[in-house]
């Protein structure tokens, strides 16, 4: 059993991603900017956007965070994300999720400039990354492939099982995988004997945020297992769906939670900043 160390993976990255940062900036005199909404007080939300600012800083970023609070007014949202979309210095827009009820998400996410929209959420995006175009794409599924790369495993004629069908995490996973020619099969709450179906897997892909869902005895020998899932167990330790501690024992790669997919979604979030960078550059030259 190898673990499949995002960590490390995502270190590398980040290096790659500031010396280009240094090199548009030689170049162009430009520097990638990010901007953040966070809506709210959710414990989880703002420590997740503070890592992702700790991250802007690291590559030399500039980044700046709109923090709004809980019952803000759907059209104080979207004249902010209309300012973004018109502000040169910002390449990045990012909606931290998720929003409170009286906002209408997709409405927001919509608004997004497509070519702005590094979270990959617009649907002109969802699209390209339906039909195989080049676009921007969610960061977790993004650093997951990224992740299979690294360690030289292919997916392809590989089946691939994927548990949850979230926009965010288990649509675009499915995508990706069959545009990278695996057979892939997408299980959700409503899917009958999940078992019968992870017995099957190859690679196994599991994002729903459920301790200990997979278990030893629903997956294969020598199967790839990639925890997508992020949990607070109740002795506080997170911990992701799969029981890992006897899982591993079957597997061939297995990703840590944490220190698995987790960093890699970050690292993707500032390579497909950087690429909106590249392209706003271009436009302006």
């Amino acid at each position: 059993m190898q673990l499949l160390d995002g960590k490390a993976l995502s270190q590398k990255i980040e290096q790659t991603v500031s010396a280009e940062v240094k090199e548009l900036k030689a170049q162009t005199g430009l520097v990638p900017g990010l901007a953040v909404i966070l809506v709210g007080q959710d414990p989880a939300s703002a420590a997740y956007v503070n890592m992702k600012k700790k991250a802007c800083d690291r590559v030399g970023f500039y980044s700046v965070s709109h923090e709004m609070p809980e019952d803000i007014s759907q059209e104080a949202i979207e004249n902010t994300i209309t300012m973004m979309n018109d502000n040169q210095n910002i390449d990045g827009i990012l909606i931290q999720l998720p929003l409170p009820p009286q906002i209408d998400t997709t409405k927001i996410l919509e608004l997004v400039d497509p070519s702005k929209d590094v979270d990959g959420f617009h649907p002109y995006n969802v699209g390209r990354l339906t039909t195989n175009l080049d676009g921007f794409v969610p960061c977790t599924p993004l650093g997951v492939m990224e992740l299979l790369k690294e360690y030289n495993i292919d997916p392809k004629g590989k089946n691939c099982v994927v548990v949850g069908a979230s926009n965010i995490v288990g649509k675009p996973m499915a995508a990706l995988l069959l545009n990278a020619d695996a057979t892939v099969e997408i299980c959700h709450i409503f899917t009958d004997d999940l078992k019968k179906h992870t017995l099957d897997a190859d690679i196994l892909l599991v994002g729903v945020g459920v301790i200990n869902l997979i278990t030893e005895d629903m997956v294969k020998d020598d199967v790839i297992v990639i925890d997508i899932g992020i949990n607070r167990a109740k002795n506080g330790k997170l911990v992701g769906d799969v029981d890992f501690a006897n899982v591993s024992k079957k597997c061939s790669y297995i990703t840590p939670v944490p220190g698995g997919v987790g960093p890699m979604t970050i690292a993707m979030l500032l390579s497909n900043t950087l690429k909106a960078a590249k392209i706003n550059a271009s436009k302006r030259v």
